[in-house]
Formats: C-alpha cells, structure tokens, sequence
C-alpha cells in the first residue's frame, strides 16, 4: 500500500515556557518532512521550565534519517521511531531521547509561508515514561531542500465577528426531508452565540485535510473477530466507566475536554472506578506548553503534556471558558505513558484499529470533520448530508470527541460509533451522538490517539 501524502492546513499557537504565544499555521507534509535531518542541539542537563524560544547555544549535533512508514535511524546505527504532528510538525524517538519541534514559517499579513526543511526551536529530552529529565533545546535542518510553500491564512471577518447565530427552520426541515438516519433540530442556546463562537465551539478557525484510514491486515482482521458485537464503556456489567458530560462554551477547547476525557475514563477503567477524577481542561487551556488555547490543539500533544508534565484535578484549575493567564498550585499531577497514535503513528488509523483500541484499553480521543449540519443534530445516527445553510455560512472545522463505544441499529443494520461530545448534556442524545462507521464518515476513521494513565 502506498503510504498517503499528508496535505493539510491548520493553525496552531505554542504557549511556551516563558508565557509567550507563538502562532505556527505550518503546512508541511509527510514527504515535505521524510528524509535526512541535522539536528542542533544545545546544552543539556534542564529541567521541563527550559526555555527555547530564544538563541540557543549549539553544543552537539545528531543525524537523523526518517524513513518509510515511521522507522528512524541515526548516524551511529541507532534505530528508532518519528511521527508527523498532523501538518504542524513531528517527534522523533531514538537512543533513549525524544525530540520534538514545530515546522519553520513567516507570517506576512494574512500570507504564511512555510519552510518544511526547517523547524523552530524544539525541545529534547530524555524518553522517561514520565517526567522526563536532561531537557535541552533543539533545531532541525534538512539535509535536502524543500521549496518554500504559501498560504493564505484563515481568519475570521467582521461577519463572522458580529453575526448573531440564528434558528434556520427552513434548514432543519431539509435536513430531515432529506434523510431517515438521523435527526435535526433546535437549540436556543445558540441564539446567544456569535458565528465566531460558534466555530470556536467546533474548532476553531481552521481545517486540515485527513490521511485516509490504512488498509487493514489480515492480522487486525481475526484480532477483531474476537470483539463483540457491540460495545459501550457506560454499562459494562451494569457500571459506568465515563466521567460526566461537560461543556466547553465557546472557548475552541474541544481538544483538551476529549483528552481529559480519554484519561479520565481510563482511570476508571484501569481502577474498577475506585479513583473517578475530573481533570483540568482549563490547566491545559492556560498552562500547556503544547496547547494554542481557546483556539484549538491536538490531543496527541495534550498527552505528551500529560507524561512530560502532568495533569491537575479540576478543582486545582476551574474551567473559566476562555484564554487566561496560568495560576499553576502545587497540586498533586496526574501522569499519563504510552501517548500514541492509533496505529502507532499519523496516518496508521482505521476502523477496525479503533475498536481493538477502545475495547482492551478504553475509550479514545477522535479528529473529524464539522459540517453546520451536525451543529443541529438531536439523535439517531448522523452523516452529512451534504446540504448547506446559507442562512448561518460555516466554515468545514476540526473537533476533538471521544469515542466510548460502537453498535448497529437493530432494525436497519446500519454501524455506528457511540460518542461523547463536549457541548453539555442539553445537547444531542444526552450530550453523546451516534455517527456512521465503517465509511470512515467526516474523517472519524483517520485520526485517533490514545495514552495510559500512570495509577498513582
């Protein structure tokens, strides 16, 4: 199988160590990024409070090959393993160090241009498998030249800015006109919200084209004869191994309610539900060196965080819904291992990978595609439809759910994932929905990650 070319835009913002955000709208592919790197590395012996995002003073280099699918290998014969960072960047591990930066870019007004032969400056550490130490800054430069790449970036208008959201009827109506598996209605409480909040509410201003799900082996294929037909974290043997259903406002904090969530049920799951923490989202919003915030990030970085540096209990950080300045406590740190993509690596997902993962370990945090027809959903199995409300225009955006489960309807035969949305109990089936599988529906069979709680 050829292995798919990663194509994708999205905007990313680094909240760096010296509580400075960096705006990162890299588009760099997966063939921008293979091939032979030099990395400049500076003095080690740091602690996880390094600051790079300054000069840096070069006191080692290291060669690196990256190679087909996600083998890499350095000048002295080590072998290891790297990953893309869907557009944004990538994480090499070899000869018990990790090394992890974003791709270079220049911002000209509302151009950027990427560099995909460059990184900015990075961070490596040791690979502990938790709280890491020997941090040092690094940069990477590929050995072969990647010509620069432009684009436009996406922002948001005054339209969008200013434009109350508003009940569409005449769109419900052809919503349900139009099929039988699901159904659509209204919600006031988006009256109250502006365009953009509604985007920040599913995303954020952004969108990235995801890798098609990979072929699946004959292996995975008898593996997953073995899994039950169904399947649904909130009743195995009459308990509940979910956490509750939250509800991110319109802060684009999707991204960190799905990784909490991910840990979160995984403590209940790896504990028989005798620890049932709620966790930080807003420590992640604020204090995150990987997260951009209320305008979005990544559940694979959140659970890098989540080893590199810990996560806190609600109760240390209450979510406030919107960006605001770190109150770190000396709170007790709930550690995460394992942190990986479904797969092993970005663009190894599928659907049968998906439900071996959520079955053995738990559920998982899932990427997929936002249409404006899914903000109206009420129940049933959901698909887009394909039709477009005119009336509230709304740009394709990116989410972050977790998926807890996986069924077929009783009368029709048609799959589905079960899923836990962030956006209140009031919405959807209870705050959950159900969505198509199997036909990798709005890109929900692409992009899955998951990580082991460390039980303390």
């Amino acid at each position: 199988m050829e292995f798919p070319v990663f194509v994708s835009l999205l905007f990313l913002q680094l909240f760096l160590c010296s509580d400075v955000r960096a705006d990162t709208p890299a588009n760099c592919t997966y063939e921008d990024v293979r091939g032979t790197w030099l990395f400049s590395i500076g003095k080690g012996g740091n602690d996880n409070t390094i600051n790079c995002s300054l000069d840096f003073q070069v006191v080692s280099k290291l060669k690196v090959q990256l190679l087909f699918p996600d083998v890499a290998v350095d000048s002295d014969g080590n072998v290891g393993f790297w990953t893309m960072i869907y557009n944004q960047g990538f994480e090499v591990q070899i000869n018990g160090s990790k090394y992890f930066a974003f791709s270079a870019y220049k911002k000209s007004g509302k151009e950027v241009t990427s560099y995909c032969d460059k990184t900015l400056n990075g961070w490596s550490h040791e690979a502990a498998a938790l709280k890491p130490s020997n941090w040092a800054c690094y940069k990477g430069q590929k050995l072969s030249k990647v010509p620069p790449k432009k684009k436009s970036l996406r922002v948001f208008t005054d339209f969008f800015e200013n434009r109350r959201f508003m009940p569409n009827y005449k769109f419900i109506d052809e919503i349900n006109s139009a099929q039988q598996s699901w159904k659509a209605g209204v919600y006031a409480d988006y009256s109250r919200m502006t365009m953009a909040q509604m985007m920040f509410r599913a995303g954020g201003p952004k969108k990235f084209d995801f890798p098609q799900p990979r072929e699946v082996t004959e292996e995975d294929r008898l593996a997953a004869k073995a899994l039950p037909k169904e399947f649904d974290w909130r009743n195995i043997g009459g308990k509940n191994y979910l956490s509750p259903v939250r509800n991110q406002r319109s802060c684009g904090s999707c991204y960190a309610f799905a990784t909490m969530a991910m840990f979160e049920s995984r403590i209940r799951v790896l504990t028989n539900n005798t620890q049932t923490p709620v966790l930080s989202t807003q420590d992640i919003v604020s204090c995150s060196e990987y997260s951009q915030g209320c305008d979005g990030g990544f559940a694979y970085l959140i659970s890098k965080y989540a080893e590199d540096f810990g996560l806190v209990q609600e109760q240390c950080f209450p979510y406030m819904g919107h960006d605001a300045p770190c109150q770190e406590k000396k709170c007790v740190r709930q550690f995460g291992t394992g942190y990986h993509y479904v797969g092993g690596f970005y663009g190894a997902c599928n659907e049968v990978l998906m439900r071996l993962e959520l079955v053995n370990n738990g559920p998982i945090a899932v990427g997929f595609e936002v249409y404006n027809d899914f903000v109206n959903y009420k129940s049933g199995i959901y698909h887009h439809t394909g039709l477009t409300d005119k009336f509230n225009p709304f740009q394709l955006t990116n989410h972050a759910v977790l998926a807890v489960g996986y069924g077929a309807d009783k009368k029709t035969g048609e799959k589905y994932w079960i899923v836990k949305n962030s956006w209140g109990e009031g919405w959807g089936e209870n705050g959950y929905f159900r969505i198509r599988r199997g036909t990798n529906e709005c890109a929900f069979e692409s992009v899955a990650e998951a990580a082991k709680p460390v039980i303390q």
